[in-house]
């Protein structure tokens, strides 16, 4: 029985599978939008998610903690001084996973996986500004023709 046993394997030993989230997440922190395979999305949300949990309270052992995870000082200075401010009133459920289809060479299941907050799409403000300003336009050049 796998009762409590949340991390997925990928099927890589120990060491490349930590190695390879930790690429992961920095390159995540670094661009704030990933597209990776469906597992591997949810393995990152699942190792990420706490770190940036951590960095809400910034003090040297969480930042000792998050280090020790992502191997990447420069990683760790974008999660404590970039993200945690924007993140900072957000309970949880940092980051969204979006499925885009299938690869064409092995037809893998792919996914974006972003950080929420640092999505322009789907803020209420930009969105509601996006469709109408289209609208407008189409409307006064069939006026003009």
């Amino acid at each position: 029985m796998r009762h409590g046993k949340k991390n997925i394997k990928l099927g890589r030993k120990t060491a490349h599978r930590k190695a390879m989230l930790a690429n992961m997440a920095v390159s995540l922190l670094e661009h704030k939008r990933i597209t990776t395979s469906s597992t591997k999305a949810k393995a990152l949300k699942i190792f990420i998610e706490p770190l940036i949990t951590k960095s809400k309270n910034d003090n040297v052992h969480n930042r000792r903690l998050c280090f020790s995870k992502l191997r990447n000082k420069v990683g760790v200075q974008i999660l404590f001084d970039e993200i945690s401010k924007k993140i900072a009133d957000r309970q949880g459920g940092y980051t969204r996973i979006i499925k885009l289809g299938n690869r064409l060479g092995d037809n893998a299941s792919m996914a974006m996986i972003e950080l929420v907050d640092f999505n322009n799409i789907y803020n209420n403000n930009s969105s509601s500004k996006v469709i109408e300003e289209p609208a407008a336009e189409s409307i006064s050049e069939s006026s003009t023709e």
